[in-house]
């Protein structure tokens, strides 16, 4: 496997800049600063909501201890406490359903500021505008891409459904729906030529999406856009949103021995590997092996790498 040595920022366009480009981003930028103030004091407030919550649900629950405590101690269960405990779980039931509302409505609020977030990326960029966590397009030192990659991996929100409710496509190893279409500014592994001609998946961003072509076109995360591909839909492959539970979905995860695509670790190339162990936390990362052919049974020595760059790989296994 060849891995790729410094790399770069990817453009998300290589057109210049115009006047109404600057402007458009300007006034996108302040609407989504905007906006993104309004959503925290919103779960600010909801925060302050679940801590008030929580004290009331404390003090039934510390009755609920008692109750059982002068149970012990008088060694009985009589109607009185039969009906008082009934009474106690109840309500610690119904506050607990209500603490949950509250933290869920919480939820969505994370994910509609980090949906703002990445908007306001692209139009910074429009706009001609960085910050130290999107610096502008110039080379960048390996180390500095590998933490950036990291860090997204780690933020990565962990699908939390309802009882009974099966995690939504893209959440682990779930692809996406046959009609699905990845956005601006979303990660994607991409099936590309390299230099010397052979086929790689690589790390990229997309650009566009053409709806009469059915063709995307996408930056590699590797060379700051220098090179645009366009490719069909059949070789492009979206990143999980979520990171699957493997404590309540572990359906939702690839399982041992699969085979999948996986990104190398310190590099922005997606490799053919084979699950060795699943994440047993929702922290954990998989343990995969890759097919490396200088080692004597043909595959790497375990390997961690985040649910965020582990997909699907539609290929055979070698024999």
């Amino acid at each position: 496997m060849s891995l790729r040595g410094f790399c770069t920022w990817p453009k998300l366009a290589n057109e210049p800049q115009t006047k109404t480009n600057l402007k458009e981003g300007s006034m996108a930028l302040v609407s989504a600063d905007t906006k993104i103030a309004e959503l925290l004091t919103e779960l600010h407030q909801l925060i302050k909501q679940t801590q008030e919550e929580r004290s009331r649900s404390e003090h039934n629950l510390l009755n609920i201890q008692k109750t059982h405590e002068r149970m012990q101690t008088e060694n009985k269960t009589s109607p009185y406490y039969r009906t008082k405990l009934r009474g106690l779980y109840t309500t610690a039931k119904a506050d607990a359903e209500a603490e949950c509302s509250i933290l869920r409505h919480a939820l969505d609020k994370i994910a509609e500021i980090k949906s703002l977030l990445e908007e306001r990326r692209i139009a910074a960029r429009m706009a001609g505008v960085y910050s130290d966590n999107d610096p502008p397009r110039k080379t960048m030192r390996r180390g500095v891409l590998m933490t950036l990659l990291q860090q997204s991996a780690m933020t990565l929100p962990l699908w939390i459904g309802k009882p009974g409710e099966s995690p939504p496509p893209l959440c682990g190893a779930i692809p996406a729906s046959s009609d699905y279409v990845a956005k601006q500014g979303d990660k994607v592994a991409a099936r590309v030529k390299a230099v010397d001609g052979d086929e790689q998946w690589i790390l990229a961003e997309v650009v566009s999406y053409s709806h009469s072509t059915n063709k995307y076109e996408v930056d590699d995360i590797d060379e700051e856009g220098k090179e645009r591909h366009t490719l069909s839909r059949r070789r492009i492959i979206p990143l999980p949103q979520w990171k699957a539970n493997p404590e309540t979905d572990p359906e939702a995860l690839f399982s041992k021995d699969q085979l999948v695509l996986a990104l190398y670790p310190q590099t922005t190339c997606f490799y053919r590997a084979l699950i060795h162990t699943p994440p047993h936390r929702p922290q954990d990362d998989y343990s995969v092996l890759f097919e490396d052919t200088s080692y004597a049974d043909g595959y790497s020595p375990p390997l961690n790498v985040a649910q965020r760059y582990v997909v699907a790989c539609k290929e055979n296994k070698k024999k």
